[in-house]
């Protein structure tokens, strides 16, 4: 049982190094501005056209940019829960036979 949870908190390690690797996006304005992150929540880049900066006031672009950043970080939580699920499929397939299943 001790190797079977062992095997499970070695696979959830797995799946964090393999979530920093995944990139996701929030763009708003038709990629006006652009934000990207890891699987993992960790904002690694935002992008703002130079044209779209120098004709927005700063209310808007603040707004914009938290909405793109809500929607990057939204992408996350789902890229992150399909590799959770999977992952704790194949866990529990695993651990059936503790409870002789």
């Amino acid at each position: 049982m001790f190797d079977k949870l062992m095997a499970a908190q070695q696979q959830a390690e797995e799946i964090k190094k393999r979530l920093d690797t995944v990139s996701v996006f929030g763009e708003v304005e038709g990629g006006a501005i652009k934000v990207t992150a890891t699987a993992n929540k960790a904002i690694t880049a935002i992008e703002i056209k130079e044209d779209f900066f120098a004709g927005a006031d700063r209310e808007e672009l603040e707004e914009l940019l938290l909405t793109a950043v809500n929607k990057a970080l939204a992408q996350a939580d789902q890229v992150s829960a399909t590799e959770m699920q999977a992952a704790t499929q194949s866990m529990l397939g695993g651990l059936g036979g503790m409870f002789g299943k």
